[in-house]
């Protein structure tokens, strides 16, 4: 053992004192994205007459993480209940990378926190949409189609006749998914391709944004006519974890327990429907959470329906398929004490006629101001009055 000198014990120690180790934090993890300071060239933004902005292009970083190493796991099918076909990536996006996009995304965006008018009978309802939201696309009858190489170089045509649309084909004014959203369409429609799922053709994104555990999406299904028949929906989920809940519908007579359940409730009835609902089928009663199903001759036959809670952190994304819209509802409940992150979902599906196209608009644009996240105040902020080519 080496001797010291007497000297020695009365010196200063040169060694720092060990800090404790801390988890960072949203507010704590310092990135060129979170400090607005662009350190690396990045493309030209997206530009088209129907943006309210200019929309950025990925950083450079953000775009390789997302061609070398997603997926980042092999997804998981759950197709363990009537109905129910899913395909769960835990993570499709690695953590890091995700985290990254959430906050570019979050701050490059434009975002709407509409309102509208819901008719139930005779009464009229304001309804304040808890959740910041904001949509790109069109449906297939139009297409975008570039023209030049100018930034302002697509126009919407007709699908089939590439011929210039009538001006009172849609109620809004559609908006071709930014560059930045379009990379994420493509890989996850080739994600589906691995998994032996034909190509979805998604031709809309829907963004939302949670704030806190404040904001919330009620039960329902994408299961709109404007959809087709079983409408392949990806959900992918950046930023913080979120409880994602689903159930299925209520029966009513005419169900196929065996199929699909065409006897299923569908439009805004499945939103007032608790969990576990009661409904009655010729093929069986729906209790508790619980399918009796009745064959000629036979003993009841009990089929268990378990709501289901899947936990989806940054980067998991959710393929929902077949006849699952048909069938389940699925929703982000409040979660009171989770406020200290946001969380981003976005949805890829597919609209097959222009009512789908106003739908959208008219529920994830409307016509109020528009928002932008700002970095130093720590929320969305009204930059913009009025939406540019809102809906009427």
């Amino acid at each position: 053992m080496a001797k010291r000198t007497l000297d020695a014990f009365f010196k200063p120690s040169t060694t720092p004192p060990k800090r404790p180790k801390t988890e960072p934090t949203e507010s704590t993890i310092s990135t060129p994205e979170t400090n607005n300071i662009s350190i690396e060239e990045t493309k030209p933004p997206s530009h088209h007459s129907s943006y309210p902005i200019p929309i950025a292009q990925l950083p450079s970083h953000v775009e390789v993480g997302l061609e070398h190493a997603t997926p980042a796991t092999s997804p998981r099918e759950i197709n363990n209940q009537p109905h129910l076909d899913l395909l769960h990536f835990q993570p499709y996006i690695p953590r890091p990378t995700a985290n990254e996009l959430f906050k570019f995304l979050r701050r490059e965006l434009p975002f709407y926190r509409v309102q509208y008018t819901a008719r139930r009978g005779d009464v009229e309802t304001q309804i304040n949409t808890p959740r910041w939201t904001t949509v790109f696309g069109v449906d297939e009858t139009s297409t975008f189609i570039q023209q030049d190489n100018g930034p302002n170089s697509l126009v919407l045509l007709e699908t089939k006749t590439k011929t210039p649309i009538p001006k009172t084909k849609y109620q809004c004014s559609p908006r071709p998914i930014p560059a930045c959203l379009d990379v994420l369409r493509k890989q996850v429609e080739a994600a589906n391709a691995a998994a032996g799922t034909q190509n979805p053709g998604y031709n809309f994104c829907l963004v939302n944004y949670y704030a806190s555990g404040e904001d919330s999406i009620a039960f329902h299904s994408d299961d709109e006519r404007f959809l087709g028949p079983d409408p392949n929906i990806a959900s992918l989920s950046l930023g913080g974890e979120r409880d994602f809940l689903m159930k299925h519908k209520p029966f009513v007579p005419g169900g196929n327990v065996n199929g699909t359940a065409d006897g299923c409730m569908s439009g805004a009835a499945h939103s007032m429907s608790g969990p576990g609902g009661t409904g009655v089928t010729r093929s069986g009663t729906l209790s508790g959470g619980t399918l009796n199903t009745v064959s000629p001759g036979s003993r009841p036959v009990a089929v268990p329906l378990q709501q289901i809670k899947i936990s989806l952190g940054s980067g998991d994304m959710i393929i929902m398929r077949g006849a699952t819209q048909s069938n389940w509802l699925h929703s982000i409940p409040k979660r009171k004490g989770q406020t200290t992150r946001g969380r981003i979902n976005i949805t890829f599906r597919r609209a097959v006629i222009p009512g789908g196209t106003n739908n959208y608009y008219h529920y994830n644009v409307g016509t109020g101001g528009m928002y932008r996240w700002d970095e130093v105040a720590r929320e969305m902020v009204l930059r913009d009055g009025k939406v540019k080519n809102a809906t009427g």
